[in-house]
């Protein structure tokens, strides 16, 4: 498929499942904030131009004043989900990030916290010396929700050596959403594709999460987005276009037949693009995205709201539904 010239074809094998699997009227979409409450970093990523190393000038932890301020913000708009990811910080207390959540429950107890990637939460383990279920198990007793996919990268460890340290590698990723799901909590899938991976590594990642999904059904959605490599390490590597962006969300939503939802990334192609999406196989335009930082500092903006995202979708000929981080919806 991925060799394949005909998007068409592919792009209609891959709207006939989503139709299958979900509502063939309804696209969904969530009202969030993504915040990151630190810039700091132990690792180093080629691919990133958001994290600064330890001492930078430029580094910065939020207060949590100051995250709390921002998800008032959220709320007043009726937003319902904080994506909250930082670098992984050197030098933070682990009560940090449990005061952190408890504050925001405290105040905020309709706010779904979808927060700390895999590598983050990995870090946390080797950083405080506790077992992954351990620190899941107190960050969900503080207020945890859910962890996004973020840090995925590719899920090959030739790819992930070769543009990454000091992060996890694949099947340490794999460890921490299989520990979340059977915690009972529920995590998504995304893959950042488009630089130095192959073919077969990309359907290699796709296995990976078809496989862990086969054995815990935890994850809620898959979410492919394109590399973007202004101001890093890897600027000048050729990045993905429309096409194979389509193509492989469309292989995705192909492959991943036991992934209930698939979500369409407007932030690195464009709204134009993540309204084609909804034909390729998404069935879900993600989030409204009231702030976003580590895409941004590529250079790329394309934050939204709620009324351009309701009406990207009814020019697409959909019913927009407002949903929460569980995909249950709200209107």
């Amino acid at each position: 498929m991925f060799r394949s010239t005909d998007l068409m074809e592919l792009g209609e094998r891959a709207h006939e499942m989503r139709l299958s699997i979900n509502d063939p009227a309804v696209v969904t979409y969530v009202v969030d904030r993504n915040i990151n409450y630190s810039n700091v970093c132990a690792a180093t990523c080629d691919f990133c131009a958001f994290y600064r190393q330890a001492g930078d000038e430029e580094g910065y932890v939020l207060p949590i004043e100051t995250i709390l301020q921002k998800i008032q913000e959220l709320a007043d708009t009726g937003g319902t989900q904080v994506l909250m990811q930082g670098g992984l910080h050197p030098r933070l207390p682990f009560e940090y990030y449990t005061d952190m959540l408890r504050a925001i429950k405290d105040r905020f107890p309709q706010v779904d916290l979808h927060s700390f990637s895999a590598p983050e939460i990995y870090f946390f383990h080797k950083k405080y010396k506790r077992p992954i279920a351990e620190i899941l198990a107190h960050l969900k007793e503080a207020g945890l929700d859910s962890i996004p996919g973020g840090g995925a990268e590719i899920l090959s460890d030739r790819v992930r050596k070769e543009i990454t340290k000091g992060k996890c590698l694949t099947k340490e990723w794999l460890s921490v959403h299989e520990e979340a799901h059977k915690l009972g909590m529920k995590t998504t899938a995304t893959m950042m594709f488009g630089h130095i991976e192959t073919i077969e590594e990309r359907v290699e990642h796709f296995e990976h999460i078809r496989a862990l999904q086969d054995r815990t059904g935890g994850f809620t959605a898959f979410i492919p987005w394109t590399f973007q490599g202004q101001h890093t390490d890897m600027e000048g590597v050729p990045e993905s276009g429309a096409i194979d962006y389509l193509k492989t969300l469309a292989i995705a939503r192909i492959y991943l037949d036991n992934v209930p939802n698939v979500q369409a990334s407007f932030i690195t192609q464009g709204k134009q693009v993540g309204q084609m999406a909804l034909f390729f196989g998404a069935n879900d335009m993600g989030g409204t995205m009231m702030e976003e930082n580590v895409v941004a500092a590529t250079g790329i903006h394309n934050c939204s709201n709620e009324k351009e995202v309701r009406r990207l979708v009814e020019d697409a000929g959909f019913s927009p539904r407002k949903r929460n981080t569980q995909y249950q919806l709200l209107n």
